[in-house]
């Protein structure tokens, strides 16, 4: 039986698209790997199991979520190992390429694999000789390579290379070896994204079209060619990470919110975030406020398009819970939580607040209507509907002059499309109108075929 079978619990966040580890070590003990600050499922694997979490581990300084290693130093006294070159300004054991720590029993073996971040680590988990598994981190991931722009265009290049022989590095270990990378499908760090979240290296090298790249300069061509769109708030959080993100107090959660203080949030510079269904958003919301529907995904589109270090308040449906929305927004480094709207819409309305609505359609009633097609471009090119204007959601607010007067929103399934048409209603748009489903309903309802290509 495999240690992975026996030992080795993935803590998968479907948001994020990454998954954290936890290792079990014996007497009790356990290493967590590339955890997020968002510590619940992690948690209550380990006391499923009766398991201490006696070491932390992060293979880089992560941009796409707040580690969560101090936290566990803190709350359980885990020993964090990370890599010397990132410079962290929290107390941990320094690691360099060839080091290895010490587990009781197993080793972990520090081997530097630079290339999604220039400080990067891959650790290969030891029994005596043995080769128990590799945590890749952002290096070698399922059918792919991680990105390697996050650092800017500058380095783009250099890093891709450096990408090449970390992958060339790791492949020298037996087939057999399991490979557990933290970024996996969903996940905006993926080059491209997959679907399966681990692997092994032999399968690696026999499936993956980087891997089997013939040379550096093929396998820079090919990477570089994956590269989409990432969410803006990467570019702050390696370095909250090197600082170290305060650890969290007690149980998070929203207060309440009068509708006389979430009507003063604007004014301080603040924001309102609606997380409710986008049926719910279109029917009656707050004048101003950004839908962002609370699902998996909440945190990416709040870390994409909401500024951070400004008061957030939040309006709320029956029956969500308030400390979902508060760990989402934690775990990507938003703090200043202002609260909840207390008693939801129905207390605006009893307060006389204003509302503004939306128009939702289905796909056989757009007609002639003008469609802005908010998808990534990925999507947008495996098929839309001919003629959409395309604009990336996240390019959105920098680009509100590009949507069409009185324009049907689309995206995938409406959610991304509530978030587009809020922004742009926020900033004077009127007559708009989101596509409840996406571009195969369209095709369906019409049987018109859809357009491919960008």
């Amino acid at each position: 039986m495999s240690y992975a079978h026996d030992h080795l619990i993935p803590i998968v966040d479907e948001g994020l698209g990454n998954s954290a580890y936890l290792a079990y070590l014996g007497d009790g003990r356990a290493l967590a790997v590339d955890s997020s600050l968002d510590l619940r499922a992690l948690r209550k694997a380990a006391a499923k199991r009766g398991l201490r979490v006696a070491f932390a581990a992060d293979t880089h300084l992560h941009a796409d979520f707040l580690t969560g290693a101090v936290q566990l130093a803190t709350e359980e006294g885990a020993t964090v190992l990370a890599a010397a070159a990132g410079h962290r300004a929290f107390p941990h054991i320094p690691l360099a390429d060839g080091d290895e720590a010490g587990l009781g029993g197993l080793r972990l073996r520090a081997l530097a694999t630079p290339g999604h971040t220039g400080e990067h680590l891959s650790y290969l988990l030891l029994d005596g000789s043995r080769e128990l598994g590799v945590f890749t981190g952002g290096s070698l991931i399922v059918g792919s390579a991680a990105r390697t722009d996050l650092l800017g265009a500058s380095r783009t290049e250099e890093l891709a290379r450096a990408q090449y022989r970390s992958l060339r590095r790791l492949a020298m270990l037996p087939d057999a070896t399991a490979v557990w990378p933290t970024h996996g499908a969903g996940s905006f760090c993926s080059a491209p994204p997959g679907t399966a979240r681990v692997t092994t290296i032999g399968a690696e090298k026999a499936s993956n079209a980087l891997l089997a790249a013939p040379d550096e300069d093929t396998f820079t061509g090919r990477l570089l060619a994956s590269l989409g769109s990432y969410p803006a708030y990467f570019a702050r959080l390696a370095e909250v990470n090197r600082r170290g993100p305060a650890p969290v107090a007690g149980a998070p959660g929203l207060a309440p919110l009068t509708p006389a203080g979430l009507r003063s949030l604007p004014g301080r510079g603040g924001q309102v975030i609606d997380v409710r269904p986008i049926a719910d958003f279109a029917a009656g919301h707050v004048p101003g406020a950004v839908s962002i529907p609370l699902r998996e995904q909440f945190a990416t589109w709040l870390g994409w398009l909401v500024p951070d270090g400004v008061p957030l308040g939040f309006v709320l449906a029956g029956g969500q819970d308030p400390a979902e929305v508060a760990w989402q927004a934690l775990k990507v480094g938003y703090e200043d939580l202002a609260g909840q709207l207390d008693g939801g819409m129905a207390a605006w309305h009893a307060d006389g607040g204003p509302a503004e609505t939306t128009g939702l359609v289905t796909a056989g009633r757009i007609g002639s209507r003008p469609v802005l097609d908010v998808r990534q471009a990925a999507e947008y090119a495996s098929g839309h509907i001919p003629g959409a204007i395309h604009v990336e959601l996240g390019d959105l607010p920098a680009r509100i002059q590009d949507s069409p007067a009185g324009a049907v929103v689309m995206c995938g399934h409406g959610e991304r499309a509530m978030t587009a048409a809020s922004l742009l209603q926020r900033a004077g748009h009127r007559g708009l109108a989101v596509l409840a489903g996406g571009a195969r309903d369209w095709e369906a309802a019409t049987r018109r075929p859809l357009q491919e290509g960008p």
